[in-house]
């Protein structure tokens, strides 16, 4: 498919078909993770990141994991 880069104030843009966002699960206003590889730009939609505070805000003692000992033991040890 072939699309054209117009102008967004100083920055360039490129404006997606609607059949590309839905295939690519990207809407208005999501974020999106760009890179470039060897001269080749590759556009995905962006996966949620966590702060460790959100992360732990769901954590009780009902679904706390036992803590262990990974301290090497025997043979390992050597």
């Amino acid at each position: 498919m072939r699309t054209q880069v117009g102008k967004w104030g100083n920055s360039l843009a490129i404006r997606l078909p609607r059949d590309v966002a839905i295939a690519a699960g990207i809407r208005e206003g999501a974020p999106i993770e760009l890179e470039v590889k060897n001269g080749v730009i590759h556009l995905s939609a962006a996966r949620p990141r966590y702060t460790l505070a959100e992360l732990l805000a769901g954590m009780t003692p009902e679904n706390q994991h036992e803590s262990f000992d990974d301290r090497a033991h025997g043979e390992e040890a050597l």
